[in-house]
């Protein structure tokens, strides 16, 4: 494992820029293969920006051509832990009846606002909803979800970097590591 000293604190790398990138271009060809019809990408923001943006490219190359729209929800703020109370802050604008969608979030953890934007889709009539994740934590699962394609496992660590911040910092980072205290 290797170790960054950034601003002051010191950063375990977990998953190097190289191991996702890789990554990234195989959940791209898994998600094709799952022939998803007039698909719409769904980005659950902030955190899922720099996952999501490297997922539509590689998309490319496993010759999908989704459409895209944001959402943006909130359970953290600016704490490490979830409130467990789900805000919509953005919605999305496109209709989703008949569509199929796929939800890319930086992290499946608790679930719940997964779980959350999942229901809200299908309620609104998505033909199916799937789930994309960048890193899986099951242990804390609270919520009845589970990502249709998931990135990586993550150990019980609170992880920063590729999108993912510590009260609004690290997402610059083009690794995912733990800030270790």
């Amino acid at each position: 494992m290797t170790t960054q000293f950034i601003n002051g604190y010191r950063i375990d790398v977990l998953f190097s820029a190289q191991m996702i990138a890789e990554r990234v271009e195989t959940l791209a060809t898994q998600i094709a293969a799952a022939k998803p019809e007039r698909l719409l990408v769904v980005p659950v923001l902030k955190g899922s920006f720099v996952f999501a943006a490297d997922l539509m490219r590689a998309f490319h190359n496993a010759a999908l051509s989704p459409e895209v729209d944001f959402m943006m929800l909130a359970s953290y703020r600016d704490k490490t832990v979830s409130s467990g109370q789900v805000e919509i802050l953005r919605d999305i604008e496109t209709d989703v009846r008949g569509r199929d969608v796929l939800i890319i979030d930086d992290i499946l953890e608790s679930g719940r606002t997964l779980a959350f934007a999942k229901d809200l889709l299908i309620a609104r009539g998505a033909r199916r909803v799937m789930v994309a994740v960048l890193l899986d934590k099951p242990k804390k699962r609270v919520a009845d979800i589970q990502a249709d394609f998931a990135g990586f496992e993550c150990p019980e660590l609170f992880v920063v970097g590729y999108g993912m911040d510590m009260a609004h910092a690290f997402r610059e980072l083009p690794f995912v590591g733990h800030v270790v205290q």
